[in-house]
């Protein structure tokens, strides 16, 4: 910046025409002062313009220009503003309700195949252990057949008079008695349904006979007892069925009379 020197300390034109006749000492000193008050006047411009060299400049602070306004507006009030903005929220929301819903609904099915795997694996499960010993209980019924038809051809009057041969049926009967209560531990029961409702899943029917003493379709003979294994039938019981009393005046099957042939 230029140094411009105040109009009161310039030397007027007639002491500088003639400033060559004074002395050096006056001339020097008249120099001088004006030198200082030439610098105290800078010094005061200097402060007075904040550039002073040794003061710590401070950037001016711009006065902030909201360029936002228009978006300040519209997130105040986006509905009257900038209805495109509140739209776009709105679908936003809806389509993330919609995704919400929807993964819900998935994470329930999960669930549901997730339980549904469980207790079919539990069943399974269940019925290898259950019936796993089915073809072997099969196999052994066959014994217990034959020990029960051992133990019924000897009859009682041979048992009081040989004490020996009492001796081995009682023996033979506890082996039976062992042998059903080793199958019934792992699930095998014997069926004796006499007296009982005849039941297709668990007995047979081999023949009907009349008993006006019980109702019609209950088990009157057993010919042979069945097994079942857990809620499974292993070996049907052959039975006789019940037919009830016969009506009157309707003959038996077979002692029907033949009508005579009238002329």
């Amino acid at each position: 910046m230029p140094i411009r020197l105040p109009s009161c300390h310039k030397r007027s034109p007639k002491r500088a025409q003639g400033a060559v006749g004074f002395s050096s000492s006056d001339d020097r000193a008249d120099r001088e002062d004006q030198v200082k008050a030439g610098l105290n006047d800078m010094t005061k411009n200097h402060k007075h313009d904040g550039s002073d060299p040794g003061a710590r400049k401070t950037p001016a602070r711009e006065p902030a220009v909201n360029s936002d306004t228009g978006a300040d507006a519209d997130r105040s009030d986006p509905a009257g503003k900038n209805p495109q903005a509140g739209h776009d929220a709105q679908s936003e929301l809806a389509r993330l309700e919609a995704e919400n819903t929807e993964l819900k609904d998935r994470l329930l099915r999960a669930l549901a195949e997730v339980e549904n795997v469980r207790r079919r694996a539990e069943r399974d499960f269940n019925d290898v252990r259950q019936y796993a010993i089915t073809k072997f209980a099969g196999d052994m019924l066959g014994v217990a057949d034959n020990m029960e038809r051992a133990i019924a051809s000897v009859p009682d009057e041979a048992r009081k008079v040989d004490g020996a041969l009492k001796t081995l049926i009682q023996g033979v009967e506890l082996t039976e008695k062992g042998m059903l209560q080793a199958l019934e531990k792992h699930g095998v029961k014997k069926l004796v349904p006499l007296g009982e409702r005849f039941d297709p899943n668990f007995h047979e029917a081999l023949f009907e006979l009349p008993d006006p003493s019980v109702p019609p379709g209950t088990i009157a003979k057993i010919v042979e007892p069945g097994y079942s294994i857990g809620s499974r039938p292993l070996r049907p019981a052959k039975v006789g069925i019940a037919t009830g009393a016969p009506s009157q005046g309707v003959p038996l099957s077979g002692n029907r009379e033949q009508p005579q042939n009238r002329r």
